[in-house]
C-alpha cells in the first residue's frame, strides 16, 4: 500500500485535472468568438439602412442575427433582424470551397480539444491506480502523469494560437457569414469569448496537477537519500560489522 502522503498527492492530481475537464466541457460547449459586421448594401442595389451583423459562434455551431438592418428581400417583403443558424458540419465544405488554411486550422482546433479531453482522463486514471497501489517507473506511474500532463498542456496552449489566428488573422467565420446572406457584409470588430477563455484555467490546472506529482517524486527521492547517508558516512570498520 502506498503512504498517506503519497495518496494525497495523487488524489490531488486527480482532483486537478478532474476540475480542469469540467472547465475544458463547459468551455467547449460556450461561445467562442463574436464578430460584427456592418450593414451596407445589397448586391441587387436594394439600399439597406446602416447596422450590424453579429456572428456568434461555438465550436460546432453559431448563429448570426442582424441588427437595425432593415432591407427589403426579392419579393420586396421587408425583411428585419433576420436570424441565422448554421452547423459546424456546414461550415468546414464552405471554408474548403475557399479558405482551406481556415478550414485546416478549425478541424485542427477541435481534434486537440478532444485530445486534451483523452489525455486528461488517462491522467485521471493514472491517478487514482498510483494512489492505491505501487506501480514501477512505468507508463503506469509518474512518467505517464508526465507525459499525459505535458501533453494536454501543450495541446491547449496550441488551441489558443491556433484559434486566436483563425478569428483575428485568417477572417475565416467572415467567409463562412458571407455566404449566408445576401448583403453585403464589412468587417467591423471580432472578440474571443467565454469558451475561448476556459482553455487557460485548463492550461493552468494541467501544469499544476502535473507539478503536485513532481514536488511528491521529489520529496520522496530527498528523503531516500537522508536516510541513506548515515550508512555512507559511516566509518568502514563499523560497516564491516
Amino acid at each position: 500500500m502506498p503512504s498517506r502522503g503519497k495518496t494525497q498527492h495523487y488524489l490531488g492530481s486527480a482532483l486537478l485535472t478532474a476540475v480542469a475537464v469540467a472547465l475544458l466541457g463547459y468551455g467547449m460547449s460556450a461561445d467562442w468568438s463574436t464578430t460584427t459586421f456592418s450593414c451596407s448594401s445589397i448586391p441587387n442595389g436594394t439600399n439597406i439602412t446602416a447596422g450590424n451583423a453579429v456572428v456568434t459562434l461555438k465550436l460546432f455551431e453559431g448563429t448570426l442575427k442582424y441588427f437595425n438592418c432593415t432591407f427589403l428581400s426579392a419579393d420586396n417583403f421587408e425583411e428585419q433582424n433576420k436570424p441565422f443558424h448554421f452547423i459546424f458540419h456546414s461550415v468546414i465544405p464552405r471554408l474548403l470551397e475557399s479558405e482551406r488554411t481556415s478550414a485546416a486550422l478549425q478541424i485542427t482546433v477541435v481534434t486537440l480539444l478532444f485530445l486534451c479531453l483523452l489525455c486528461s482522463a488517462a491522467t485521471i486514471l493514472v491517478s487514482l491506480y498510483n494512489s492505491v497501489s505501487n506501480p514501477y517507473q512505468t507508463y503506469m506511474g509518474p512518467i505517464g502523469i508526465y507525459s499525459c500532463g505535458s501533453l494536454s498542456a501543450v495541446s491547449s496552449l496550441l488551441v489558443l494560437i491556433l484559434h486566436a489566428c483563425n478569428v483575428f488573422l485568417a477572417n475565416a467565420y467572415g467567409v463562412v457569414v458571407k455566404t449566408l446572406t445576401t448583403a453585403t457584409l464589412d468587417l467591423s470588430s471580432s472578440s474571443l469569448q467565454v469558451g475561448y477563455y476556459m482553455t487557460i484555467p485548463y492550461l493552468v490546472l494541467s501544469l499544476a496537477a502535473v507539478g503536485v506529482i513532481y514536488k511528491y517524486q521529489k520529496t520522496a527521492y530527498k528523503q531516500r537519500k537522508e536516510q541513506q547517508k548515515p550508512t555512507e558516512d559511516a566509518p568502514k570498520e563499523i560497516m564491516m560489522y
